[in-house]
């Protein structure tokens, strides 16, 4: 099998080319990245090319398999341009596999894509949604309706080749180690140094009514991909870890103590930081987060025969550790020496990088 990964040098690709590694049933990868990685070593072909440009039919030319990862984070203040490469870059991909002749697509959609969930207001418990919940986003984080219009589009791009086989895998937060610094360079911006992550140094952390999510390791995201590369499934899985985590599990980790503050006081501070652009993470983004239902895995479980091998806080706590003593990744985006957030026209994979 030949398969081609878009985003591969990211946080969800990094998980990814380790899976395809170890399966013998993948004769070839081919990594599609705008800045491929100076020392690539064996195992992948990298094609040097950019999603929101550039015409990949000729790459997927004699590929069984297209894994779509690309994505781009930053900049919030540009919802234009992210709506150019997340959505019609991702359009365009998909065109050229039909045109390639591929027959197996594997679409990275997310959490983000769903509906709020019943319990948004936090008056009762939750309640687990499977992967026929409603996928229409949140309207005020673009993010969100970005994954949500491309569910749209898809059904409508399925609809239209029946012959081709296309999983779209839902995943909740992803981390790994290696991605840590650059997850903190899109989201959390300079001002939180790797001193004051290190468990012990935030004497207190705030206690926001209702905010819990659930999260992955970007290996077992890999492992999802690659049992839907070679079984027969189609269709949505939810990809997460157990348990859910909360306010007290991150305050466990972080060996700090909760004080309650209002969901108003925290954001009013988060708009404040992000118009004076001294935070990357825009108030649209921490809305939708507090709205994202929990959802069920057993689907991906039952028909992937997918099970993760780490736990939700076991991902959380790689995250972490990559944080306090930050080591980076062989590639460009995850590399520990890269500048600032994402700058305009980077493309990014899995919780935020450009490949």
């Amino acid at each position: 099998m030949r398969v081609v990964v878009t985003g591969a040098t990211g946080n969800l690709g990094a998980g990814v080319l380790r899976a395809l590694a170890r399966e013998p049933g993948v004769g070839s990868v081919v990594g599609v990245a705008r800045r491929p990685p100076p020392d690539p070593g064996p195992g992948v072909e990298w094609v040097r090319a950019d999603v929101a440009r550039d015409d990949l039919t000729d790459a997927l030319r004699g590929a069984d398999a297209l894994v779509h990862l690309a994505w781009l984070f930053q900049p919030t203040h540009d919802p234009a341009l992210t709506w150019r490469v997340n959505v019609l870059g991702t359009l365009a991909v998909h065109r050229a596999a039909a045109e390639a002749g591929v027959s197996t697509v594997v679409h990275a959609s997310s959490v983000g894509a769903y509906s709020p969930r019943p319990d948004a207001d936090g008056s009762t418990a939750d309640h687990p949604v499977g992967e026929d919940w409603p996928t229409h986003g949140w309207p005020g984080a673009a993010y969100t309706r970005e994954k949500a219009y491309l569910e749209r589009a898809l059904d409508g791009w399925e609809a239209e080749h029946p012959t081709i086989r296309l999983v779209r895998l839902r995943p909740s937060f992803v981390f790994r180690r290696e991605a840590a610094v650059e997850q903190r360079r899109l989201f959390a911006g300079p001002f939180v140094t790797q001193s004051l992550v290190r468990p012990g140094r935030i004497p207190v952390l705030p206690d926001v009514p209702g905010l819990r999510f659930q999260t992955v390791h970007s290996d077992d995201v890999g492992e999802a991909v690659r049992l839907a590369l070679l079984g027969d499934a189609r269709g949505p899985f939810n990809l997460a870890a157990d348990p859910v985590v909360d306010t007290k599990a991150l305050a466990g980790l972080l060996r700090a103590r909760l004080v309650p503050v209002p969901r108003a006081a925290v954001r009013a501070g988060l708009a404040a930081a992000w118009y004076l652009r001294l935070v990357p993470a825009s108030p649209g983004l921490f809305d939708a987060v507090l709205r994202l239902p929990v959802m069920d895995t057993a689907r991906a479980r039952d028909v992937l025969g997918w099970t993760p091998r780490r736990s939700s806080t076991e991902a959380l706590s790689a995250f972490l550790d990559g944080l306090a003593r930050p080591t980076g990744g062989p590639t460009p985006r995850l590399s520990p020496d890269a500048g600032g957030p994402a700058r305009a026209g980077e493309i990014a994979s899995g919780v935020g990088r450009r490949p």
